[in-house]
């Protein structure tokens, strides 16, 4: 794990480069508008959100006027309430993606390859959860049921990260794997859940 500063080095030479390319890119609805300049840059809002995932907190809330505010106001001098900093979360979720694309390793011609579940909310309240209600899916583990997601990951011998898909909880995990191994050469190895002929002809 890096520590708090070169976490932020490492976030802020990606964001030096990304940054620029990003905005050229966005689209406009053709009327000017306003950009507020926010006294915490997006390097430093990324690197607290890393950082919190990194931690061993379980509440973010928590985290961020717990930790953050008490023990780092000299490192980030121009933070924001609670409820400011949440209303600019959304904004980093492109950055966020680049940055974990930035972090990828390399091929080495062994990979491996494996999923989880990521829980959206307890199966007791399946029923009435609203929040990822359109994207979410009821799937199975080899452990239990679940609703929410499944995170598809591909790792090289050292442990470092190749590619990672999110698909709802329901898709079978053969589906993805065209996708994860575009790019990559060598061998595979999975367990019995991504054996088929057909990704074997592949």
């Amino acid at each position: 794990m890096l520590s708090l500063e070169a976490l932020f080095c490492h976030v802020d030479d990606c964001c030096r480069w990304f940054e620029p390319q990003w905005k050229q890119q966005l689209l406009g609805e053709g009327v000017q508008q306003r950009q507020r300049s926010r006294s915490l840059c997006l390097s430093e809002i990324m690197t607290i959100l890393i950082a919190f995932h990194q931690s061993a907190y379980r509440n973010f809330k928590w985290f961020y006027t717990q930790r953050v505010c008490r023990d780092w106001r000299d490192a980030f001098p121009g933070l924001v309430s609670y409820t400011r900093f949440v209303e600019w979360m959304p904004s980093t979720l492109i950055p966020l993606c680049a940055y974990l694309r930035h972090c990828f390793g390399n091929c080495t011609g062994i990979s491996f390859i494996d999923s989880t579940s990521l829980k959206v909310c307890h199966n007791r309240r399946i029923h009435t959860h609203k929040v990822f209600k359109p994207l979410a899916a009821r799937g199975k583990t080899s452990v239990d049921w679940f609703f929410g997601f499944k995170l598809h990951l591909v790792v090289n011998e050292q442990g470092a990260l190749l590619n990672v898909i999110l698909t709802p909880g329901n898709t079978d995990d053969r589906k993805p794997v065209p996708n994860l191994l575009q790019h990559l050469f060598g061998k595979v190895f999975g367990d019995r859940g991504y054996v088929s002929q057909k990704l074997a002809q592949q």
